[in-house]
């Protein structure tokens, strides 16, 4: 145990499966772990490196295990995809995991903290029940249309959808006795779905009032609260990007290469990274394009000349993308935005 240097730790819910090397690379042990045995197991090992997937509860084992006072690192499973030999199981995992965290060009993933990932887990939940109030809109507005009842798109209409479904006075020929009340039952849920939502925006807006980071983040033209204090909360350190380029591409905002024999070829955008990150930041540069026109800032008028000259959705692609740049500049130099500097 006194000669292990590295750690590779597969993580799960109940069997952890652990593989350690010491610094001339022998084998020195390989053998599962319950869960219960994971702390006792590592408080008995000297202090060392300890390589873990950042998968789920891949920071939590993280801080655990720096408690205890070992050296951890997460990396993401794609990246140590590639040292997997041959058939997949626990036992090639940890093994190809302390691989790849001795490698000097893998990148590691910073351990979030417990306030980070509580940030995160409300504009998760935020996220979810976005979605189910737009599937109980959806069911609401269809089961009516059955019944050749249709009105205006957005919120209005459905205020209008739901006050004819309950209003007493009602004409029993519109909507029959049984189908009101099927659909009383999505109203009440719609309005729950709904209560719990402003809720989570509630606390969104207090955690961003709260923290300076976010704060600073939310002087870009076209990031709000909740893009800024998501971009707090999911990139722990900016200066592990050398560059503000290098941020956009882990986002996922950047054209994927195809090059060889020094020719560059660009596609469409990769879509790997962080889709969350990157639907937030494409939907405020929406909202910085629509108001571009009228606009006199420097970076309203470098929207409206991009639009001149690209699509709408490139332009706004585009523009994301020197946003995720911005952010960078922000986070690793401790300034505002100058609204008088061009995007």
């Amino acid at each position: 145990m006194e000669k292990i240097t590295t750690v590779g730790l597969d993580i799960a819910k109940h069997v952890f499966q652990v593989h350690g090397i010491d610094g001339a690379g022998a084998i020195r042990i390989r053998r599962k772990l319950r869960r219960e045995d994971v702390v006792g197991f590592f408080s008995a090992l000297p202090p060392c490196l300890i390589g873990i997937e950042a998968c789920a509860t891949g920071h939590h084992w993280a801080r655990v295990l720096i408690g205890l006072g070992h050296d951890v690192r997460l990396m993401p499973a794609s990246y140590v995809k590639p040292y997997v030999k041959r058939q997949k199981n626990d036992a090639t995992d940890a093994e190809a995991i302390c691989e790849a965290v001795m490698r000097p060009t893998m990148r590691f993933v910073p351990v979030k903290s417990e306030e980070q990932q509580s940030v995160l887990m409300l504009h998760r939940v935020r996220e979810l029940l976005i979605r189910q109030r737009t599937m109980l809109v959806n069911a609401l507005r269809g089961h009516l249309a059955e019944l050749g009842i249709v009105t205006r798109q957005g919120i209005a209409g459905v205020g209008m959808l739901i006050a004819l479904v309950e209003e007493d006075d009602h004409d029993h020929d519109l909507i029959p006795p049984l189908a009101r009340s099927a659909l009383l039952p999505l109203i009440g849920q719609l309005r729950e779905v709904h209560e719990k939502v402003s809720d989570m925006d509630r606390q969104i807006h207090a955690w961003h009032r709260s923290n300076e980071l976010s704060r600073r983040l939310e002087t870009i033209p076209g990031i709000g609260p909740i893009t800024a204090s998501a971009i707090a909360a999911t990139v722990t350190d900016a200066s592990l990007f050398k560059s503000g380029r290098q941020l956009s591409a882990w986002i996922g905002l950047v054209p994927r290469q195809n090059s060889s024999g020094g020719k560059e070829r660009l596609g469409r955008i990769s879509k790997q990274g962080d889709p969350y990150l990157r639907r937030l930041l494409v939907v405020g540069a929406h909202a910085v394009l629509r108001f571009s026109r009228n606009g006199k800032t420097a970076p309203t008028r470098w929207a409206a000349e991009l639009l001149l000259k690209k699509p709408y959705n490139v332009a706004a692609v585009a523009l994301a993308n020197k946003m995720a740049r911005i952010v960078w500049a922000l986070m690793t130099t401790g300034r505002r935005f100058e609204s008088t500097v061009a995007l």
